[in-house]
């Protein structure tokens, strides 16, 4: 079973920083791409940075380019999203994801960590 688990949300001033981490049990080998999505109430889920191509390429949302980093270890299968220069409208669910990277739906979400930035 394919269980994917976030930490290291949590409330931030304006400006600040955090690191985001999400370890995934149950992914055989090291063919998955993984990424981090958020969510705000009343909005869709929208991605923010993710890896394609093999796992060897990276694609931000141009909201976080230049502040956040998303990183990525393959083989054991984590991913972590650094997030420097936080704004207020970067508050939200983050949700780790997931896919095999030949493919282009995302299969495995976590539960979402909370990120409140505030003002």
């Amino acid at each position: 079973q394919v269980r994917l688990v976030e930490s290291g949300g949590g409330s931030v001033q304006a400006g600040g920083s955090l690191r985001l981490s999400c370890a995934a049990s149950g992914l055989t080998g090291s063919r998955y791409c993984m990424g981090w999505y958020r969510q705000v109430p009343g909005k869709e889920r929208e991605g923010v940075a993710t890896f394609f191509n093999a796992g060897d390429s990276t694609w931000y949302a141009g909201s976080v380019k230049g502040r956040f980093v998303v990183s990525q270890d393959k083989a054991k299968n984590t991913v972590a999203l650094q997030m420097n220069s936080l704004k207020p409208e970067d508050t939200g669910m983050y949700y780790c994801a997931a896919r095999l990277c030949d493919r282009m739906t995302w299969d495995y979400w976590g539960q979402g960590t909370q990120v409140t930035v505030l003002s």
